[in-house]
């Protein structure tokens, strides 16, 4: 597949997303980009933003398969990735696959469940397999989670580790509607969810092609060492004890050739890496206790705040990016 056609595809399932999500081509882009990559998303806003229906429209708007799972504090890591069941006709144990057998799984409200339903999903992310009772079960291809969670609510919930949230590629929050995108919202479902009548607009095998034609855009050595240097800015910055990962780097630049893609360029150029910066990089970061002061529980303004001084400070490597 070209990159004009994977530009084209993405213009279908976003403007497909936007008949369910007004205003918020932001959030509708940058979902459609972690998707394109083979990362994970990870959803945080307010409840009643539409964090689940993103999710939803997004997975609808492509012909793949699609589970949801619901955390909750008694929910168990086999009710995630599936548990082995006694056959009596055949005498032995079958392994009944969970919900994250699917290309597109939606996890909600995913800090509700315990920290050790939440490591059921570390394999399935990083490694897209599952290993039970000593087999390993490779996941279907493309697989992706999109998970949401709520930080304002914080009693009775198990705020990710750092660990966890490394295996998100990006977090995007939806904010408020503009005054005119919720009333609009009003009065078109007033009678009825315009989720019903969405409908594929991308099939499994055209995503496929998509994801193989991101693969090969082309990434310069200069934009490469640029991603390098922010991320090794993070790790030097004073106001932060946790910077960027060296995974965080290999999924900017992986984020970016899709962002690029779906602009129709077949290279990557720095304004790619600083679009992608803030929702790749900001969530990794874990602030010093001096630097959080009187801002909020896990100081998210001010991780934002502090990936953009650094990439404002990070010089942008001159010359051409394009494929010699």
């Amino acid at each position: 597949m070209g990159i004009d056609e994977v530009g084209a595809g993405a213009a279908r399932i976003v403007r497909n997303v936007e008949e369910v999500i007004a205003g918020k081509r932001d959030a509708v882009t940058a979902a459609l980009t972690v998707l394109l990559a083979e990362g994970h998303l990870l959803i945080e806003d307010v409840p009643g933003v539409g964090k689940t229906m993103l999710a939803k429209a997004l997975a609808r708007s492509v012909d793949c398969t699609v589970s949801r799972i619901q955390f909750t504090p008694d929910l168990l890591p086999s009710d995630v990735t599936g548990v082995s069941v006694f056959d009596q006709s055949s005498r032995r144990f079958e392994f009944k696959h969970g919900p994250v057998f699917a290309n597109i799984v939606i996890g909600d409200e995913i800090n509700r469940a315990s920290p050790k339903t939440q490591s059921a999903l570390l394999e399935c992310m990083e490694e897209r397999q599952v290993t039970a009772d000593g087999t390993t079960y490779r996941l279907e291809q493309p697989f992706t989670v999109v998970a949401t969670q709520n930080p304002v609510e914080m009693e009775g919930t198990y705020p990710l580790p750092e660990a966890q949230r490394d295996r998100f590629m990006a977090r995007i929050s939806m904010g408020y509607p503009a005054p005119g995108d919720e009333l609009a919202m009003l009065a078109q479902r007033e009678t009825a969810s315009p989720l019903d009548a969405l409908e594929p607009v991308v099939s499994i095998d055209e995503l496929r092609a998509m994801i193989a034609a991101v693969h090969h855009v082309y990434t310069s050595q200069a934009v490469k060492e640029y991603a390098v240097e922010l991320a090794r800015a993070t790790r030097d910055d004073r106001q932060l004890r946790l910077g960027a990962s060296p995974r965080a780097t290999l999924q900017l630049i992986r984020a970016a050739k899709a962002h690029a893609a779906m602009h129709g360029r077949d290279f990557v150029l720095p304004d790619d890496v600083d679009a992608l910066a803030v929702p790749v990089l900001a969530h990794r970061l874990v602030p010093t206790s001096r630097a959080v002061g009187g801002h909020d529980r896990d100081g998210g303004p001010l991780i934002d705040a502090i990936v953009r001084r650094v990439v404002a400070d990070t010089p942008v490597p001159v010359g051409s990016a394009r494929r010699e």
